[in-house]
C-alpha cells in the first residue's frame, strides 16, 4: 500500500483529533479581519474556510496565496498554513509581517521557521504525511477550522467513513478528463480535488466555480469525460452536462439537492469535505493504474524551499 492510500485512510481519526483543538489560543475571534494564506494545497483551504468565516458571520476573511499576499491592506490577524513549516513564500511573509499583525500558524512541526516566526501556533503533528502528496494534514485543518466555527464535525467524520469505502464513481479506463466543481466554500474543495489528479496522476483536471462553469467551460465537456460537483449544484447545470454525453457525479450536499448516478448506491449525502475524500482515492487509482508512485510525484517536493 501506498503511503497516501494509508493517510487518506486515515482522515476521519485525524478529524475528529483536529476538532479537539478548536479553543486553541490564536484562531481568529469573532469580529477580527482575518487573513488567511497558504501555498497549493493549503491555499485552497485558506479559500474554503475565508468563505465558511464570512457565511458564518465571524468577521472578513480574504485568503492569498503567501507570494501574493497585500502587505498594504490592514488585518487583524494573519492565519498561515504550511504542513512543513518551511516553504520560503510563507515563512518571508511571517518575518516580513515583524510583529506587527498577530500571526497564527498551523503546521506539523512546532520547530520549523514559520512557527518560530508566529506569534501563535497550532500543531497538527498526528496528521503529519510521509507522501509528498497532501491529504490528511490539508483537511485536517480545514476540520480544526470547521470546528472553531461551531461545525459538528464527528458527523463530517462519519460521511468520511463511509466515503474511504465507497465504490468510487470514476474508473481511469473510462474516463480520459475530470473537471471539478463548487460553489462557496467548495470552489477550494473542487480546486484542490483538481490538484490531487494532476499532482497524483499527471491526470487532465480542471476545477471552476459552478455558475461559471456553463461561461467556456463546458465546452471541453464530453463522452468519456467527467464533471464532479461539490456541494451545492446550481438547478440546471446536471442537465446541461450531460446533454454533452459526459458524466456527471455529483455527492448530495445537507441542502437537499439529489444525489445524482448509481453510485452513490442511494445512500445519504455526505458533506463535501468528505467527497473529497473520494477524489483523493481516484487520483491515487489513476496514478496506479498508470503504473506511477502517488507518494512521489515527478518534479514536486515535499516542500518548496527556493534559494
Amino acid at each position: 500500500m501506498t503511503y497516501v492510500k494509508a493517510e487518506i485512510a486515515s482522515q476521519p481519526d485525524c478529524w475528529r483529533m483536529a476538532a479537539k483543538l478548536s479553543d486553541s489560543a490564536g484562531l481568529p475571534v469573532r469580529g477580527e479581519r482575518v487573513a488567511v494564506v497558504g501555498c497549493g494545497t493549503s491555499w485552497f483551504m485558506a479559500k474554503a474556510y475565508a468563505s465558511l468565516r464570512e457565511q458564518a458571520g465571524h468577521g472578513e476573511t480574504d485568503a492569498f496565496q503567501a507570494s501574493e499576499f497585500p502587505h498594504h491592506r490592514r488585518y487583524d490577524r494573519v492565519v498561515a498554513i504550511t504542513r512543513s513549516g518551511t516553504t520560503t513564500e510563507v515563512v518571508e511573509l511571517l518575518n516580513g509581517l515583524g510583529g506587527r499583525t498577530p500571526a497564527t500558524v498551523i503546521t506539523t512541526d512546532s520547530a520549523q521557521p514559520a512557527a518560530v516566526a508566529a506569534t501563535d501556533t497550532i500543531v497538527l503533528d498526528f496528521a503529519d504525511e510521509q507522501s509528498v502528496v497532501q491529504t490528511r494534514f490539508a483537511t485536517s485543518v480545514l476540520a480544526l477550522l470547521r470546528a472553531h466555527l461551531g461545525e459538528d464535525i464527528e458527523s463530517v467524520a462519519a460521511d468520511a467513513e463511509v466515503a474511504v469505502r465507497l465504490p468510487l464513481p470514476v474508473h481511469p479506463a473510462l474516463a480520459e478528463q475530470i473537471t471539478f466543481l463548487g460553489r462557496g466554500w467548495t470552489v477550494g474543495l473542487a480546486e484542490e480535488a483538481a490538484l490531487k489528479c494532476r499532482e497524483a496522476a499527471m491526470f487532465w483536471a480542471e476545477a471552476y466555480p459552478a455558475m461559471d462553469y456553463r461561461h467556456g467551460p463546458i465546452s471541453i465537456a464530453a463522452p468519456r469525460r467527467v464533471v464532479w460537483a461539490f456541494g451545492e449544484v446550481p438547478v440546471g447545470l446536471a442537465d446541461d452536462v450531460e446533454a454533452t454525453g459526459a458524466l456527471f457525479v455529483h455527492s448530495r450536499h445537507h441542502g437537499g439537492y439529489a444525489a445524482l448516478g448509481s453510485w452513490c448506491g442511494g445512500r445519504a449525502p455526505l458533506d463535501p469535505m468528505a467527497d473529497l475524500v473520494l477524489a483523493q482515492r481516484v487520483a491515487v487509482l489513476l496514478a496506479t493504474s498508470q503504473g506511477l508512485d502517488p507518494d512521489n510525484p515527478r518534479n514536486l517536493t515535499r516542500s518548496v524551499v527556493l534559494a
